[in-house]
């Protein structure tokens, strides 16, 4: 009988090493995916810890600084010399290749740990001095834990946390004005939530045509323009619209001309000019876009993080909630609870990055079941975890959409429902919305 070989996917792993000294950019994106113990290879194991240290350590990634590392600590020849890292060095793998190889160590790592995991069980269970019921619970305990990464950290001191609040409220006492977060551009919005805070996760839901992504879209580029004198960074998923609909939707707001002339080219020549100029100042902001459709939580995270690493990032929009891929983990899991994984890694991610994080979220069919059809807390759709992980939950809402005679005909509300670090704004902020420019505006008094 043959004996069975060990899961490993060492050309796998030597593949990523040369993909990461061909561009050290791509430690970005596979740091958060695997830990150096899904390296099989003892050599790839130590050379891979060795960059995660350098980038970890703000130093470029290359053969030298790897070489000079590894020599540093004494594990060089563990790692097999100079010749085995050159040779990885200068062979010219593919980076587009990179998610096969996470891939592929990934599932043989895993399933060393699982066959590991149930080998030690399986000798446990011949223990007698154990009750069945402590043993069904451990074996419980264990599988659970293959299915997730836990990274532990020490705790805080109170003398630690005290001086950081200290500093900032310092900080914030010799500003002027009354945001302390990012500039939202609206200042009824900033009254409530004294701008986004870094960390935040805020959920903006709505029934479809609402107007969400163009509020979406308004936060985007006032965020963009009016914070760090027009150099935030802020990042835009959209698992729903091309990156170029969206961004047909800010150059109509920016430039008052009707987005279905945009989309038809049909400009009018006086209005050209405005469209040029309207394409050259968005040009010239920091916003990036990323139109997959199939992102998941994992992607979205290793994206951003490479963004930050890159160019900083200030703030994340994701449009929208519903349509983020679930993991392979969570399958065969239910719909509420993918969502509630989704929201509270969402929320781990603000916290981890340091930005505001905006998702999108529809809300249930419920709310057409009822006569008065503003949303509330109970409209949230597919799980209360939004309710739970969201530091700030908004609605938008607008009268004429259910009622064709109403005579608030062209506003919206934007409602607070939740705020964590604030007071809610009851019935909502009044807001005027133009859907051919896709534009909110505040409401003027005797407007």
């Amino acid at each position: 009988m043959n004996t069975p070989t060990i899961p490993c996917e060492i050309e796998a792993e030597i593949a990523l090493i040369g993909c990461i000294f061909l561009d050290e950019n791509v430690i970005y994106e596979v740091s958060d995916l695997l830990v150096p113990d899904d390296f099989y290879d003892q050599k790839n194991k130590l050379i891979y810890r060795t960059m995660l240290q350098l980038s970890k350590d703000g130093k470029s990634i290359d053969a030298a600084t790897v070489l000079s590392t590894l020599s540093a600590n004494n594990i060089l020849d563990q790692c097999g010399g100079v010749d085995y890292i050159s040779k990885i060095a200068d062979y010219g793998y593919s980076t587009s290749n990179v998610d096969s190889y996470v891939e592929l160590i990934e599932n043989a790592s895993l399933r060393r740990n699982t066959i590991n995991t149930l080998n030690s069980l399986a000798q446990n269970g011949y223990d007698n001095s154990v009750s069945a019921f402590d043993y069904l619970e451990n074996v419980e305990k264990s599988i659970f834990e293959l299915s997730k990464r836990r990274r532990v950290e020490s705790f805080k001191s109170i003398s630690i946390i005290s001086k950081n609040v200290l500093e900032n409220t310092e900080k914030n006492a010799t500003r002027n004005e009354d945001v302390i977060g990012l500039d939202t551009g609206f200042q009824s919005l900033n009254k409530y939530t004294q701008g986004f805070q870094n960390g935040s996760l805020i959920i903006l839901a709505a029934r479809p045509a609402m107007g969400k992504s163009a509020m979406a879209m308004n936060l985007a580029v006032n965020i963009a323009s009016k914070n760090k004198n027009g150099h935030s960074t802020v990042a835009i998923f959209s698992l729903e619209m091309s990156a170029e609909q969206l961004v047909e939707r800010m150059i109509a707001c920016d430039s008052s001309i009707r987005l279905s002339q945009i989309k038809s080219g049909r400009i009018v020549r006086n209005e050209w000019l405005r469209f040029t100029t309207s394409c050259s100042r968005l040009g010239a902001l920091n916003l990036y876009f990323d139109d997959s459709s199939d992102s998941t939580i994992a992607t979205i995270r290793a994206k951003c993080r490479k963004l930050k690493a890159e160019s900083g990032l200030d703030f994340i929009v994701i449009d929208y909630l519903q349509l983020i891929e679930s993991d392979q983990a969570s399958q065969r899991a239910s719909q509420q609870e993918k969502i509630s994984k989704i929201t509270r890694s969402l929320k781990l991610m603000a916290r981890e990055l340091e930005v505001p994080v905006l998702a999108l979220s529809q809300l249930s069919r419920k709310v057409e079941e009822r006569d008065d059809k503003k949303p509330i807390m109970a409209d949230l759709r597919d799980s209360g975890s939004i309710e739970q992980d969201a530091d700030i939950v908004m609605f938008l809402y607008r009268d004429e959409y259910y009622n064709k005679s109403s005579e608030r005909k062209g506003e919206a509300d934007l409602i607070i429902a939740k705020n964590r670090s604030g007071s809610t704004n009851g019935d909502g902020s009044p807001f005027i919305f133009t859907g051919e420019y896709q534009r909110f505006r505040e409401k003027k008094e005797g407007e």
